[in-house]
């Protein structure tokens, strides 16, 4: 016996069918490639897009900078589409995904200018010889291969441990303390004898 209602999914024999996914024909077009439907599944889900970022950012530019952002990924995420949900549902987790990237951007920046701001108030006014040694202090980390300069960034600016920061680079913690190992010999080279 099928049971069904206006609104919802269809039961036979006590199976839950999908429901018909209403962005069916606009998703598989815009998969296609299709520019037209692309754009319109954007002005059908843009609302709920800034809705879902405004309710988990509580800030109007910030749902802004998100609702943005996901605009963007979609136009490189459509084709990843595979119909095992509901494109509302994936499009949400999208949101989502973009929201906590963005909470986790705003995190490091309120630590960095904090950090900052603890450092300006605690360091004596700098001198020439200050300013020349940041400078060539920076300008040694700009010249580290990609691999030394993620990692001390991560380690030394971001002030993590070994592990967290092999954890976020995809790395094993020995190759984090070896890179280290590496920036402080040739940051040694360059500030004692080879200097």
């Amino acid at each position: 016996m099928a049971l069904s209602s206006a609104q919802g999914p269809r039961i036979v024999a006590g199976v839950t069918a999908p429901a018909v996914d209403p962005d069916g024909e606009l998703v598989a077009a815009a998969v296609a490639g299709e520019r037209a439907a692309f754009e319109a599944l954007l002005r059908r889900h843009y609302d709920r897009i800034y809705r879902v970022a405004w309710r988990m950012t509580g800030s109007a530019t910030d749902a802004e900078d998100v609702a943005q952002e996901v605009c963007c990924t979609l136009v490189e995420k459509i084709g990843t589409f595979r119909n095992q949900a509901k494109f509302t549902t994936w499009l949400v987790g999208i949101v989502v995904n973009a929201c906590s990237d963005h909470h986790r951007r705003a995190a490091a920046l309120t630590r960095l200018r904090r950090h900052l701001a603890t450092f300006a108030g605690l360091a004596r006014a700098p001198d020439g010889r200050d300013l020349h040694g940041r400078l060539w202090l920076a300008g040694a980390i700009a010249r580290l291969d990609r691999p030394l300069r993620e990692t001390v960034v991560l380690v030394v600016g971001e002030d993590m441990s070994h592990a967290e920061a092999a954890a976020a680079l995809g790395v094993a913690e020995s190759t984090v303390s070896w890179r280290m190992h590496q920036v402080r010999r040739r940051l040694a080279v360059r500030t004692g004898d080879g200097h």
